[in-house]
């Protein structure tokens, strides 16, 4: 149930610097590497690299608008076979229908950036990417260059597969972002312009068409439009995507009949989480961005127009998606058919998807929920896919990455087998579908914004990360500092100085995997409950108060529930947040003959590799193997010999060149 003094706020980025040691070095590798490396690759620049085009889809869009030549290209075609990419040779588009939208992301990226720190050549090559961007822009405000180049009179013809309003949407955040960021407008001028075009073509009235975004993202893009403008028809028309989605007679089926095409299959529909209205869906089905990013925007509308029967939809889908359909480490869509949610329980290690642009869109959702009531589910799954099913995406000099992320590789088994061969075994300069690479940068970029949230009455933490943030509260402003050494140890450290005497509510979330925790408050003992996961302290708050955590960070052996058939009779390891794997590099081939006891204890050691880490080391058992021509022979006693091993954070794996790994360890006993 919504409840409206819970309602947070997310802070003003401006107002936050991320001052922790793991996350402020990862933000200042986006900066001055993985920017700059994305933008040489949006230019076809990286030698051996999948080609994007990107920008080069700008360029010709750009000129045919400055010559009026504008649906005149003879050498494009609109018709698309589901995700494949389009070449219509020398002068026509190039790459993926959705290929505007790594631009987008890109220069969304740029402006998070600068609000932590200006960077003037980072700000230059925005402002000239803008510029490009506004030149393909047509007079009636339409923009995609995909149609642009190859037809425009075909626009609108296929919202189902040809993803204009998601590219729409992107480059709409890039602009609202961009606007805050730097408070220059042009490219919010442009994408207003737009956003009012498709508010004339869309629509409940007669005269509009019923239709909706293929792949959802407009809707959550619209949202933050109106939070900068406070215009309603932004907000409507977003609301209006949702509530129309699903219904009958189904937009997408009469498309399809207007082109003569075949009529889409329930499957196919539900695939685009267009089966049913989305207050009517029970379970996380279909495309898991599209699935996340959806309902990513129906929290907010939910949130901004008191939406209960929206809130309660998100409530059972939230619960659906993480507490079925998750991996431990917070990717979801199992399966690279479709890039797609199955069923519940079914979460295969080495077949895995897990698409990293998908535990991007459950942490956008995660926050999203976040801000409506401050909840420790929440906040649990956004800390777990940040520190694992995120960070796993991007190597640690930021000029590599995964799409897919396994949870178990066995390399000559991922190159022999075409079954596994979505799941690469090193990750990738680029991607033709490159659409994780500035995913990873944006919400990187954008951290400060997930850290905390606040409204008239209280400051949550979400995330105990090291900063220093600034809001007001009761007409005060406030500033709260967090220290500490997070996520390897559970100190943290709180000081919060008001600009005058306020009482207001301090929330922190105990993370669920924290046992016990003990709590001083200007040195004296604090004995509070938890309230929904969340330490609440309600007080008059004055300059130089202190509070002080120490959070239990034992290291635990886990198991998954029995109805997860690829983990059952295994276990796994974290500490904190952070989930473990056995990597070849320091444990040798063969790692499913490898096995450990469920009480097993473990050394934690600070290590420099890897970016410092804290490895894991234990005693474990390597299963002997038989010296036996024979495939099948009598069973017979398992001889095991012991064994050390060492446990590194899974995001870190494969920063070392190709080997196995697995998270997942046979149970000894």
């Amino acid at each position: 149930m919504i409840n409206k003094e819970l309602f947070s706020t997310e802070p003003d980025t401006s107002k936050v610097r991320v001052t922790d040691s793991f996350w402020k070095n990862r933000m200042e590798i986006v900066r001055t590497k993985v920017l700059p490396y994305e933008w040489e690759a949006l230019n076809d620049r990286i030698e051996g690299a999948s080609t994007s085009h990107a920008v080069e889809n700008f360029k010709i869009a750009a000129e045919l608008t400055k010559k009026g030549l504008v649906g005149k290209n003879d050498k494009g075609t609109t018709k698309t076979e589901g995700a494949q990419a389009v070449d219509t040779g020398e002068g026509g588009f190039k790459g993926f229908v959705f290929q505007d939208s790594d631009i987008a992301k890109w220069l969304e990226a740029i402006a998070y950036t600068l609000t932590w720190h200006k960077d003037s050549d980072l700000e230059k090559t925005a402002d000239e990417v803008i510029d490009l961007v506004c030149a393909a822009q047509q007079e009636d405000g339409y923009l995609d260059t995909f149609y642009i180049i190859n037809g425009i009179d075909k626009k609108w013809t296929d919202l189902k597969n040809n993803h204009e309003l998601y590219c729409f949407g992107h480059m709409l955040e890039a602009a609202v972002a961009y606007y805050q960021a730097t408070g220059k407008d042009k490219l919010l001028n442009a994408m207003k312009k737009y956003a009012d075009y498709i508010d004339s073509m869309f629509g409940p009235e007669a005269e509009k068409r019923h239709g909706y975004p293929g792949h959802e993202e407009a809707e959550l893009a619209l949202v933050k439009l109106y939070n900068v403008t406070k215009e309603e028809k932004y907000l409507n028309l977003a609301k209006y995507f949702i509530d129309e989605r699903g219904k009958e007679p189904n937009y997408f089926t009469e498309e399809c009949k207007e082109r003569g095409e075949k009529i889409p299959t329930i499957e196919d529909l539900a695939y685009h989480q267009a089966h049913k209205p989305v207050r009517e869906q029970e379970a996380a089905i279909g495309h898991a961005v599209r699935a996340v990013y959806l309902y990513t925007a129906m929290a907010d509308v939910a949130k901004l127009t008191e939406d209960k029967g929206l809130m309660d939809a998100c409530e059972r889908l939230w619960k659906d998606v993480t507490r079925r359909q998750m991996y431990i480490t917070g990717s979801i869509g199992s399966s690279h058919l479709g890039e797609a949610f199955t069923f519940d329980y079914d979460l295969p290690n080495d077949a895995v998807y897990g698409e990293t642009c998908a535990a991007i869109g459950l942490a956008f959702f995660a926050k999203r929920m976040l801000g409506i009531a401050p909840k420790g589910e929440y906040g649990d799954v956004l800390e777990k896919v940040l520190y694992n099913g995120i960070l796993s995406g991007i190597s640690l000099d930021g000029t590599r990455f995964f799409y897919v992320n396994p949870l178990e590789v066995v390399p000559y088994k991922n190159h022999m087998d075409a079954r596994f061969r979505h799941v690469k075994t090193e990750r990738q300069k680029w991607f033709g579908c490159a659409c994780c690479p500035p995913n990873i940068a944006r919400i990187t970029a954008d951290l400060g914004s997930y850290i905390s949230s606040s409204n008239d009455k209280a400051f949550y933490t979400h995330l105990p990360i090291g900063a220093d943030s600034e809001a007001t509260i009761a007409g005060v402003k406030v500033e709260v500092s967090v220290t500490g050494n997070y996520p390897w140890d559970g100190d943290i450290e709180v000081k919060i100085n008001p600009e005058t005497p306020v009482s207001f509510t301090y929330g922190i979330r105990i993370p669920s995997w924290c046992d016990s925790f003990t709590a001083e408050f200007n040195g004296e003992k604090l004995n509070a409950s938890l309230n929904d996961g969340y330490l609440l302290v309600n007080r008059e708050f004055k300059k130089g108060d202190v509070l002080k955590l120490s959070l239990s960070m034992e290291t635990k052996i886990i198991e998954a529930d029995s109805r997860v058939h690829a983990d059952h009779g295994k276990i796994t390891v974290m500490r904190g947040p952070v989930v473990y794997c056995l990597e070849e590099a320091d444990n040798g081939r063969d790692l499913y003959l490898l096995s450990l006891d469920a009480d097993a204890s473990f050394k934690v050691s600070k290590e420099t590799e890897l970016g410092g880490i804290n490895a894991l080391y234990t005693t474990g058992y390597r299963e002997v193997k038989k010296e036996d021509d024979r495939l099948y022979r009598p069973a017979g006693a398992i001889e095991f010999e012991k064994t050390k091993l060492k446990f590194i954070p899974y995001y870190a794996w494969n920063n070392r060149g190709e080997g196995e790994m697995t998270v997942w360890v046979q149970r000894k006993s």
